[in-house]
């Protein structure tokens, strides 16, 4: 949160997430001629090269299917690079280890590529830098001796325009991919708790893998033959399949199981008496803005959890943090420490929580070291004694957090500032006990971003913190309280419609939300998947006022976002894939722009659930 300027764009925060595409024209020597039995037994591999069937076989981070302009047939794809995304469709084919293909296709448009990754050799690329009219564009490459799989590609570049493609082909000696397996079968529930469900099922002959169903909807991948779905609501029941799937494909579901899961105690980790629809705000404790000072005795009824701002650190990597009131200098109606922890009590008898924010634009916090790490905790907990607070909420901006090159996988982090700080939450989290209330406000870039985007990504270049948030996330889900993404002051980010949703209007806080209660893959792997959180766990953040941030919404539009998410009711373009009446609550950004705002925001929400 921004505590001395009305907004900073999206875009400084944002360096280019850069892929590596290089122009090559390859010429691989020593091939031997291909006899004519062989080339009689190539084939084109490509699954809807011509775009003939939609963009079945591909995956696009943007494009769509027109009719005109082709180049054959009746389709073609279309596709505008837009931000960071350079509209990339891709499908992955299975290949011969050891053998000779051709990639070809023909492209309009400025800046457009074709390519091979995964090739076990050399990949290989080709682009025309403008082409008017259909060009064909044609490279080859040999995969490697143990290479049976390999991902073809077309795409645009930055800021250069849509682009068109269409008869893809990949050439080359084809594969008996077999029959797809038989519908598992067996499939039964094991341990229920309030948050999940444990599967089992018979293994499938010839399967190399299986798909777990929820209510329809595919949320996990395996290799076994037992899993745990995670991230339930308390008290529901679901219903399960499993599929069975090989190279030729994905077997029918299996028969349907359902579980109930348990009652549980109020979620998160976080106390059973916060209330089952709740309103969060910051409240600017520690300096003074163009929203003026709000004493904590004025905060009305109307804000549940009340978010001091901001603990900050004596130094970037100290651990130290430190909470000094507004002086009186900068905050002529300041209370006095008295007077500020009696108001804190009275707010806390009247069922009200308080917690440190630590971080903020200003606080960058990056804990390095096991000494950082105990530094933080001890100063944290300093604070938390010092005011009588409930606990606390973690709120890195900034460069904070980031992901080391090697570090790929978010259920294991391995770079040092992550893992110092779940360390240090689940330190807090034991030492004060279950009604630790702990919360996080991290920005769009740091979560809904990962659905793209993952540290460094696969070839190096991206944004280190593409998505650094989602380890924190995932380590402490079952420790978390309230998630509340601040979903303002950010740049278009893409949703499970693998659409672009910009911030002005429901649709971008119902595609937000939506992710973090599907779940969703990171960086586009299918088998690593991040696992929904529940909807009492999730608060929506958004700017009180249009000085709070970028991204304000009106009232109505406050509304949109609540019915369609709690009610499946006055939704836009945006399709959920579920319906969260326990949905939490909303953030907001602050308590102090909302009476400055006439505390339009906080009523909307009182008018609202009541």
């Amino acid at each position: 949160m921004d505590r001395t300027r009305h907004n900073r764009p999206f875009a400084r925060r944002h360096r280019r997430l850069l892929a590596v595409c290089t122009a090559t024209a390859l010429a691989l020597p020593g091939l031997v001629t291909l006899s004519s039995a062989a080339r009689a037994a190539d084939a084109d591999l490509a699954r809807n090269g011509r775009f003939e069937s939609g963009l079945d076989g591909w995956t696009c981070t943007a494009g769509s299917t027109v009719n005109s302009p082709v180049h054959s047939g009746g389709s073609a794809l279309k596709a505008t690079p837009a931000g960071n995304d350079f509209a990339q469709c891709s499908q992955t084919v299975t290949v011969r280890p050891d053998a000779q293909y051709t990639l070809s296709g023909h492209v309009r448009g400025s800046y457009v590529y074709l390519g091979a990754t995964g090739t076990g050799t050399t990949d290989v690329s080709t682009w025309t830098q403008s082409a008017a009219d259909w060009q064909q564009l044609s490279t080859t490459f040999r995969t490697g001796a143990a290479t049976t799989k390999v991902t073809i590609y077309t795409h645009g570049w930055y800021g250069t325009g849509t682009y068109y493609a269409d008869d893809l082909s990949l050439t080359g000696p084809g594969v008996d991919a077999g029959q797809p397996p038989a519908a598992p079968t067996g499939l039964k529930a094991g341990t229920v708790t309030s948050s999940s469900v444990a599967l089992s099922w018979t293994a499938v002959p010839g399967a190399t893998g299986y798909a777990v169903h929820r209510d329809g909807a595919k949320v996990q991948t395996v290799t076994g033959t037992s899993t745990t779905v995670s991230g339930l609501s308390a008290s529901t029941a679901y219903s399960f399949q499993v599929t069975a799937t090989n190279d030729a494909g994905e077997s029918a579901k299996s028969a349907t199981v359902t579980a109930t899961t348990t009652a549980g105690s109020g979620g998160g980790g976080g106390p059973s008496d916060l209330p089952t629809h709740a309103l969060v705000g910051y409240l600017h404790a520690s300096f003074a803005n163009g929203a003026g000072y709000t004493r904590m005795a004025d905060v009305p009824d109307s804000w549940d959890v009340i978010d001091l701002a901001f603990g900050e650190p004596t130094s970037v990597t100290s651990g130290d943090i430190r909470f000094t009131r507004c002086p009186v200098t900068e905050c002529p109606t300041v209370e006095s420490d008295a007077d500020f922890k009696a108001a804190i009590k009275a707010k806390q008898a009247a069922g009200k929580k308080v917690l440190i924010s630590i971080g903020g634009q200003n606080g960058q916090v990056q804990l390095a070291t096991a000494a950082a790490r105990d530094t933080f905790v001890s100063s944290v907990s300093k604070i938390i004694d010092t005011y009588g607070l409930d606990g606390l909420d973690i709120d890195f901006e900034g460069h904070s957090l980031s992901l080391d090159a090697s570090d790929t996988n978010f259920k294991s982090p391995t770079t040092p500032v992550v893992v110092n700080l779940i360390s240090a939450l689940k330190t807090l989290k034991a030492k004060y006990g279950s009604k630790f209330v702990l919360s996080m406000a991290p920005e769009t870039f740091f979560v809904q971003l990962g659905y793209q985007y993952y540290g460094t990504g696969k070839w190096g270049g991206q944004d280190p913190r593409a998505g650094a948030y989602l380890p924190v996330i995932h380590a402490l889900r079952d420790d978390l309280t309230l998630l509340h993404v601040q979903d303002y002051n950010s740049g278009s980010i893409m949703g499970l419609d693998n659409q672009y949703h910009s911030m002005g209007g429901a649709d971008f806080h119902i595609a937000m939300t939506d992710m973090l209660l599907t779940g969703f893959p990171v960086a586009g792997d299918a088998g690593n998947v991040f696992p929904p959180l529940r909807p009492d766990q999730i608060a929506i953040g958004m700017p009180a006022t249009t000085n709070a941030g970028n991204g304000y919404v009106s009232p109505a539009e406050v509304t949109k976002t609540l019915d369609c998410l709690t009610k499946k009711t006055n939704c836009g373009s945006y399709a959920t894939h579920g319906t969260w009446p326990g949905l939490r609550g909303l953030m907001t950004w602050s308590v102090n722009w909302d009476r400055f705002g006439g505390w339009e925001f906080s009523r909307t929400f009182d008018g609202y659930f009541g």
